[in-house]
């Protein structure tokens, strides 16, 4: 396990690598390999281990009672996933983890995160600290989305979604992280209405769009 690449993740900040095997002996990790489109955690399960993106990426889907899925968020390696769930005993999860791609997880048992071990391990507390910090920042993530979806209309939301883009590269030239369908997904659309705003969009002079690469235009005169 490259010990190196965990000092840089979010749970693991500020903790040296010599003091991580025993952490993660202590919190009784373990590696999983997944392949592209398998079901890490499923809709439902009752965990106690949360998961950390070794290699590859996950996405996190929510289903309806017809099937049909949304994407609420895409994780790239050193990001967590079911945290919040591994906190709370014995309650199932209301979304769907999938490998979007070959994907190795580091699975560690969040209860005993939380606990003083009879081992003594000094670094318990930024542990929880760190993970209190990734569940703050999870929560302003929803809040992004929240304020994506309450638009009304397509165009409303598409604005709303680019320029929170543009203001997180601090430029209006940007690549978003997903494709078409997945950005139909994410802003809870269907996919040939949100090709044609864009298309609309960019005939209005809004933006010019290349695949995943967008430009806005701050001059044009945005209606939502």
């Amino acid at each position: 396990m490259d010990l190196t690449f965990l000092t840089q993740t979010p749970l693991f900040r500020n903790i040296q690598a010599p003091d991580i095997p025993a952490m993660l002996e202590c919190l009784r990790a373990r590696e999983q390999s997944f392949s592209k489109g398998q079901t890490i955690y499923d809709a439902g399960d009752c965990v106690t281990a949360m998961g950390m993106v070794l290699e590859g990426s996950v996405q996190i889907l929510r289903d309806d009672f017809w099937g049909h899925s949304s994407i609420l968020s895409t994780l790239q390696p050193g990001h967590m996933f079911a945290e919040t769930y591994a906190c709370v005993p014995n309650q199932p999860l209301m979304v769907r983890v999938v490998a979007a791609q070959p994907t190795t997880i580091l699975f560690l048992e969040t209860p005993r995160m939380l606990r003083v071990c009879s081992n003594g391990c000094g670094f318990h507390q930024r542990l929880v600290e760190n993970l209190l910090m990734i569940s703050a920042q999870k929560n302003l993530e929803l809040s992004k989305k929240i304020a994506c979806t309450t638009a009304k209309t397509i165009r409303g939301r598409l604005l709303t979604y680019l320029s929170q883009q543009a203001a997180q590269h601090q430029s209006p030239s940007f690549a978003i992280p997903f494709n078409r369908q997945q950005l139909a997904d994410y802003l809870n659309v269907e996919r040939s209405a949100l090709s044609n705003e864009l298309g609309k969009m960019q005939r209005d002079g809004l933006l010019q769009v290349d695949g995943k690469f967008f430009v806005l235009m701050p001059d044009a005169t945005a209606e939502v």
